[in-house]
């Protein structure tokens, strides 16, 4: 059974950086798109990034300059680097694959899901 797990969540404040990872049981992520969606309280799930291969990203608006897409594929993990974070970056943070290519913002498009990481953005 594809399990996905995201890791790296936590408490930062403002201005701060955080790296979350997405990794992966009974399944290669390296030949599969990848995206990062988070959702915070009273809110709608919003797509952040994703990546494509050959290393095709793409970015929402509100995280654009801010937020870096990646993977190893040695390691066979996604990377999300979270950096100048803002209060409003907090949400639980999902990953999830997209079978398709190029990946895209549309969260139907997405087959597995993880269980999310808290990103807590506070002073």
């Amino acid at each position: 059974q594809v399990q996905l797990v995201e890791s790296g969540g936590g408490l930062v404040q403002p201005g701060g950086s955080l790296r979350i990872s997405c990794a992966a049981s009974e399944f290669s992520l390296r030949d599969f798109s990848i995206g990062w969606f988070r959702q915070a309280p009273g809110k709608e799930r919003e797509w952040v990034t994703c990546i494509s291969r050959p290393g095709y990203t793409s970015y929402g608006d509100s995280v654009k300059g801010r937020f870096t897409i990646s993977r190893d594929n040695a390691k066979d993990t996604v990377y999300l680097q979270m950096n100048s974070l803002k209060p409003e970056d907090t949400a639980v943070y999902y990953c999830a694959v997209d079978r398709t290519f190029p990946c895209t913002a549309q969260g139907t498009r997405y087959t597995y899901w993880g269980q999310g990481t808290q990103v807590t953005v506070s002073s």
